[in-house]
């Protein structure tokens, strides 16, 4: 399921092989990858334990636009609660919540992110876990002008 708009590259899996056994700087950034999707996973499961759905929504949009570079997700709201396992009314319930404190716009299928240090001041401590574990572990990224 494509949620948001991106690129990739593709390489094919013989070449990743080759070159990931080679133990250069493939293989070293695979391995902070990996090890980052492992801390983002982990502090996720925790969250989605322990956290209201207005810290966990909070959380992955602050995740997304952070991947993004942009303010704008393209996102319908049935994505989300498939994405935090939750139902589309809770979404839909918390997304107008967020959406009446000034937080975030929401039209059909967009989601506007209005007031990050507001939004960042009412996630749970998992957003700053994750988002420190990945800037400490990865490279920024190039991103095309």
């Amino acid at each position: 399921m494509d949620h948001v708009g991106s690129q990739a590259y593709r390489l094919s899996r013989k070449i990743m092989k080759r070159e990931f056994a080679r133990g250069g700087k493939l293989q070293h950034l695979a391995l902070l990858y990996t090890q980052a999707l492992i801390c983002q996973t982990s502090q996720t499961a925790v969250c989605n334990q322990h956290h209201s759905l207005a810290q966990q929504f909070s959380r992955w949009i602050l995740m997304t636009v952070d991947r993004l570079q942009s303010n704008k997700v393209m996102i319908t709201q049935e994505q989300i609660s498939h994405l935090l396992g939750v139902r589309r009314e809770s979404v839909t319930q918390t997304a107008g919540a967020l959406q009446k404190d000034g937080m975030i716009a929401c039209s059909r299928g967009c989601i506007l992110l209005v007031d990050r240090p507001t939004l960042e001041e009412n996630v749970c401590e998992c957003y700053a876990a994750v988002k420190e574990e990945c800037e400490r572990l990865l490279p920024p990224p190039k991103h095309p002008k």
